[in-house]
């Protein structure tokens, strides 16, 4: 494994523990070249799933592209990496379980609002906002007011289109 710092392949294992359920083993790692430590993880290769965008094309599944929209819509909130992570593979393990070759981008989606929606509320919207691709500022107010009425009375407000 090469340091993420100075490129060499000379580290050391300073510490070993599972992740997410045991799905995902967490490595603590010490550089023995320059010193400093970084977190790897490691998982076993499922085999490769496609994902069938909104357009149609089709495209390798890439858990890195579910793990960047959730820190893009995380960001300056308090939400902590293991926390997306541990997330990312509670999603994993739900589209393997279900899907054997391609998965529906939406069904991603969908995971990954309902998840935000329980972790952080604002995340959550900012998610939607790109995902729903929200047109104007009444989208969001929509939105906010959908989830606002869940919170104030655990009442269940109508799905709005995906």
């Amino acid at each position: 494994m090469k340091c993420p710092f100075c490129r060499q392949d000379n580290d050391r294992v300073i510490d070993s523990r599972s992740a997410s359920d045991g799905e995902m083993i967490r490595r603590r790692r010490e550089c023995l070249t320059c010193g400093r430590r970084y977190t790897t993880y490691e998982v076993i290769e499922q085999t490769r799933l496609r994902v069938i965008k909104k357009d149609g094309t089709r495209v390798p599944y890439d858990r890195q592209k579910i793990l960047a929209g959730m820190l893009k819509a995380c960001e300056k909130r308090p939400v902590s990496m293991e926390r997306l992570e541990a997330i990312v593979g509670e999603i994993e393990r739900d589209i393997y379980q279900n899907f054997e070759k391609e998965v529906p981008v939406a069904y991603i989606g969908e995971a990954v609002m309902a998840r935000l929606k329980e972790l952080d509320k604002v995340a959550y919207v900012r998610f939607a906002s790109v995902y729903r691709e929200f047109q104007d500022l009444r989208d969001f107010q929509t939105e906010v007011q959908r989830i606002s009425e869940n919170a104030a009375g655990g009442r269940t407000a109508p799905k709005g289109p995906p």
